[in-house]
């Protein structure tokens, strides 16, 4: 196999880090990029290792000017880069009436707004080069709702539609797009979600349960079956999806993911279809006479 050049956001921790170990450890390079600089995560020792195959640079998604200046200096210094991976995000626990202004703003910048930028810096210079891959990272939470992540799935329901809108704008130029959805995999995530400050009102119910299972209220034998998924399979299930043509649009991985996609994907057709009479009453006569 011929090797490759990745450009990673998030690429310090989770799944952003795995990817960047297996790419090297095969003999592609890396642009790794992540809000703290790599000598302080775990890129340092890759570094050490890999010497020019690996690239760094600190990146703030939530800063466009950096994102813009460091995607431009990584396909300069590396001459052509094949596959887009942006991976920076992280997670944010509490009812919608609990979230800070500050907070709700910080996870749509990182999640939502960060994976625009990333996309809108690199698509043209895909472009320019003939072609390339842009993988995301989504999540199952970008189709089933849970209580508690309202503003997490916000941002992941809305990472799934403008990556679905660019994939037809982008696909004439060569460039081809895949989401990422995976269920609960064993990183770090967990361990570093921010929590809001609790409300009284939502102590019991589906938000408690929530808090309880997410803010590490289970015991670390419990944690091991709620999460499930295993980050070396799913990283390499990402790379490889990479040299798949045409490029997959999406990847749910992870049994319990696909099997709640699969269940909230048919109640929303189930209720589309119910709906169908009352769909088609309300065109205009002109319409509805043929």
């Amino acid at each position: 196999m011929a090797s490759s050049t990745w450009f990673i956001t998030g690429a310090g921790s989770g799944l952003g880090l795995e990817v960047t170990r297996q790419l090297l450890a095969r003999g592609d390079r890396v642009a790794a990029t992540n809000r703290a600089p790599a000598a302080e995560v775990g890129l340092a020792e890759l570094v050490d290792r890999y010497g020019d195959r690996l690239w760094t640079a600190t990146v703030d998604v939530t800063d466009a000017a950096t994102v813009n200046h460091e995607v431009g200096r990584a396909f300069n210094d590396l001459g052509r880069i094949d596959v887009v991976f942006s991976c920076a995000g992280f997670g944010v626990l509490g009812a919608a009436e609990e979230l800070s202004e500050d907070l709700l703003t910080r996870q749509i910048e990182v999640n939502l707004m960060g994976a625009i930028r990333v996309v809108r810096a690199t698509v043209p210079r895909l472009r320019a080069q003939g072609g390339g891959r842009i993988i995301q990272m989504s999540s199952s939470g970008g189709h089933v709702p849970d209580p508690a992540m309202s503003v997490y799935n916000a941002t992941k329901f809305g990472v799934e539609g403008f990556l679905e809108s660019v994939a037809m704008e982008v696909a004439p130029f060569g460039i081809g797009v895949t989401l990422i959805a995976p269920g609960g995999v064993r990183t770090g995530f967990n361990a570093h979600i921010v929590q809001a400050q609790p409300l009284p009102a939502y102590a019991d119910g589906v938000v408690g349960m929530t808090r309880a299972a997410l803010g590490g209220g289970l015991s670390p034998e419990a944690m091991r079956h709620a999460i499930p998924g295993d980050p070396v399979r799913i990283a390499a299930a990402i790379i490889d999806s990479a040299s798949v043509d045409p490029a997959p649009r999406r990847l749910v991985l992870g049994g319990a993911a696909y099997e709640a996609v699969t269940a909230a994907l048919q109640n929303k057709l189930d209720a589309l279809r119910a709906q169908k009479m009352l769909a088609m009453s309300t065109d205009a006569d002109d319409v509805r006479e043929h």
